[in-house]
Order: C-alpha cells, then structure tokens, then sequence
C-alpha cells in the first residue's frame, strides 16, 4: 500500500494563510510534485483581502477586486477547500469543517486529517452591548463592507439632494465613525475627501454642509504613529471641519440617534464601528491553550504552547515580541502587535519552520523589530513613523502607498494597483453609487410581482377571457 502523503493544513486565508501556502509550494516543489506532501487551504472565501487597500477601495481609488487574492490562482499547488473551521482535535489531529456543498444538501460537517495544523483564522470585529448598535452599525473589515460603506455614503448625498425635509437632509450629511485606530481614522478621512470631491456634482450640496465626527474613547488617536504624529492628525483632521471627539463613547444609537457620553445628541443615517477586533472564537473548540484575551499561547518558533504539531499566527496568536526590550508586567515577553507587519512574516516563518521539520533541520525563532506605521488621510495626505522619523503630508501619503504596493501579494496585483492609480491621477474620480448591487434580484422580483395576480383578482384560469 501507498504512504499517504504528509497533510499540512492551513486554516484561514488571510496575511497568514496565505503567505504560509506560498512559501510552502515555494520551498516544497519537488515534495509537492512526487505527492510526498500535501498543502490543503481552508477558508471560507476563495480570496484573500489586502486590509489596508481597504479604506482606498472605499474611496474609490482603487476596483474592489484587485484589493483581494484570488487564493486558486495564486496557490495553483496547493489544495484549497472552501469551507468554515468548526474546531481541532489535536489528540486524533483531525479538523471538523462546514463546506457550502455541505451546507446545501445538509450534510454532517466534514472531519479532515492533518500531520501538521497551521491556524491562522485570525479576527473578527470586536462589539460591545449598546443599544441601536446592531441595528445602525456598519463595520470596515471587509471588501463588501467597504464598498457597501461608499455606496451607503453617496447614497446619503442623493437622499440630502432630493429632500425638503431639514431633518432628514441634516442626519443624511452626518456621518459617525467610532473608534481612533487604523481603520477609523483612515475610513473617515478618505471617505470625507470622496464626499467633499463629490460635492461639485451636486448643486444644492457644500463640503461644509457635511458633518463628520469621529469618536475615541482614549485621549489620542493612531497610537502607533506616535503623540506628535496624532496630535498632527487630530489638527489635520479638525481643519478638515472634521469634529473629533476624544474621551468620549458611544451610548446608544436607537431610532438613528447617536448619544454620546459627554451629553450630545447627532441625528445620523451613517454610524461607522471599528473599535478594534477580537480573536475568533472557534479557538475556543480547537484544543489549543488561550490567553485572557483569547489569543492562542505560542512559543517564539510559533508553536503552540504544549500542543504538538499545532502552529498559529497573526491576529489569532499570543506571540512573544523577542525584540521587545521591557518585560510585560507579568514578568514575560511582551506579545507582537496584531497588525499585517507581523502576520505576513510569521506566516513566512512557520512555513520555513515547517519546511525545516520536514528534511531534520533546526527550527528558527521569530523575530522582527517594528519598522514603524503609516497611514493615509485622504489623496496626498498622511501621516508615518519609520524607525524613528516622522513624516506628514505628501511624503507620508507616499510612503503609505510605496509601502503597501510593495507589501501587497503577487506580481499581477502590484501591476493592476499601481496602473489604478497612475490613471486615477490622469483623470478626475469616479463618483457613482451601485447600491443595487448588494440586492440585484430586487428589479426582477419587483417586475416579477407585477405580473403576478393579486389575490381575488380576475385571470387566466378563472373562467375569464
């Protein structure tokens, strides 16, 4: 009988799944080829998402589907299975996962093996208890979020164009965006830049008109850049006509009312959640050791702590920071930031480590020493920090955009990027919103119930002509 071949299986597609699989059919080719070993891919979508294209997408600088990977084409070696990780039995070193195909002909979930298991499922958006949140809120996580979000705001400046209610035309012009990170500062600033843009095509619409609040409950926003470089941006942003709100929380945001903590009240169609995300919770059914935040323990080599032939990374990992110099305040290593800086690389490790357990070779320790932040506040504007110098202005939004062209997956999506913005800077932007396209049954089923008949009504097929 034949040897069955040596399974690692990635969970997850994003910066870490991803990265992981291509340097596994990178380094493992002749393995690959002879059938000696086998790279499988789970991850319920077919694409990977370039996060920080994200707020960008949203503007429309660049098409939403060169911010994603198309994970078939670029892992033309690898096994990809499209499917939801359910949970791991480390002990019979099996993984129960949810397929569409199981799903539609309602079938048990699917229980795979592995030799080796990689998790990478990283994070879902962190919420909290507030009233109206759930109702109101829009996420910026994903592509469909954000392209849902740009057509959402567009929408609002057609609804304030054609009103003659003052109510209803002021909550369509206000937009809140809570929470002061990457994603919130971002998504406000280029969205705001759009809608500003966008005034010119609207007769009865001003830039000024608009309100644009963002709410942070710490005292600074973009941490990661530093206190000189957010304070740079909380000016910026305010001599945008941008109001922003530090020490302050969203209370509730029932009937479309936002109520915040220092006493104001903001009539408002658009509310914006990115307060920071949380692990995914599926590691709570994977037999793997958690931290208080639920990150799953790992060794400096990205093992998991006390779990065999089990690794994680990325924003589902507890990964000691080696080139931290302070200890935490429980007498261990500091933990590596969840950001794409460090689930890119970690995936590159555990793939080299993997590659190195396989032909009997020492496994390394990740280690990488924080180069810095940048980040985008609308065209030609930004803010970075890079090992130790401080950038503003075009030189920042260029570095923001140098960085991230060159960090983005595959020859073929740096090429179609960066053609995107050579034409964006030739011609003038395009402002349209699709709305339809998140319900594009709805002309048909509209038509569709026209010509059926009412109830009661004469037709074919009662006795009438």
């Amino acid at each position: 009988m034949s040897k069955e071949p040596t399974r690692i299986l990635v969970a997850g597609g994003g910066s870490v799944g991803l990265y992981a699989a291509l340097r596994l059919q990178q380094k493992l080719r002749r393995e690959l080829l002879r059938g000696t070993v086998e790279v499988v891919l789970v991850n319920p979508e077919p694409y990977m998402t370039y996060q920080p294209f994200l707020p960008e997408a949203a503007a429309g600088n660049i098409s939403p589907r060169h911010v994603v990977v198309p994970l078939r084409r670029v892992l033309d070696r690898c096994r990809f299975v499209p499917g939801e990780l359910l949970g791991a039995d480390p002990e019979k070193r099996t993984v129960t996962i949810r397929t569409l195909a199981g799903e539609e002909e309602s079938e048990p979930p699917r229980v795979m093996r592995y030799d080796e298991l990689v998790l990478g499922v990283g994070s879902l958006t962190r919420t909290l208890p507030i009233p109206g949140l759930a109702e109101h809120g829009i996420g910026f996580k994903t592509v469909e979020e954000a392209i849902g979000l740009r057509n959402h705001v567009l929408e609002q400046l057609d609804i304030a164009s054609s009103t003659r209610d003052p109510q209803i035309r002021a909550a369509a012009l206000t937009f809140v965006f809570v929470g002061g990170g990457y994603a919130g500062v971002e998504a406000l600033a280029e969205l705001q830049d759009m809608a500003a843009y966008a005034c010119r095509y609207y007769s009865n619409i001003s830039p000024d008109e608009q309100k644009w609040i963002l709410v942070e409950a710490a005292n600074r926003i973009l941490p990661e850049v530093g206190l000189t470089m957010g304070e740079y941006t909380v000016r910026e942003l305010r001599s945008r006509n941008i109001d922003v709100k530090l020490n302050t929380r969203l209370e509730s945001c029932t009937d479309r009312v936002v109520v915040l903590n220092d006493g104001s009240r903001h009539p408002t169609r658009t509310l914006v959640w990115t307060t920071g995300v949380k692990p995914n919770p599926v590691l709570r059914d994977c037999g793997v050791p958690l931290d208080d935040r639920g990150r799953v323990e790992c060794t400096p080599k990205l093992r998991v702590e006390g779990v065999p032939h089990v690794w994680a990374a990325g924003d589902c990992a507890a990964v000691p920071d080696l080139t931290a110099d302070d200890p935490a305040p429980d007498g261990r290593r500091p933990r590596c930031a969840p950001n794409a800086q460090h689930a890119l690389r970690q995936g590159r490790q555990i793939a080299d480590n993997l590659v190195a357990l396989l032909r009997g070779r020492p496994l390394a320790d990740y280690e990488h020493r924080y180069a810095g932040s940048v980040a985008s506040l609308g065209l030609h504007k930004g803010v970075a920090r890079v090992y130790g110098r401080r950038f503003k202005g075009f030189p920042a939004w260029w570095l923001h955009r140098t960085y991230h062209l060159s960090r983005v997956p595959t020859i073929n999506r740096k090429t179609r990027v960066l053609a995107e913005w050579t034409l964006a800077g030739l011609f003038k932007r395009e402002i349209v919103s699709l709305g339809s396209l998140e319900h594009p049954r709805a002309e048909f089923e509209s038509a569709a119930g026209a010509d059926r008949p009412r109830p009661g009504t004469p037709g074919k097929g009662d006795g009438t002509p």
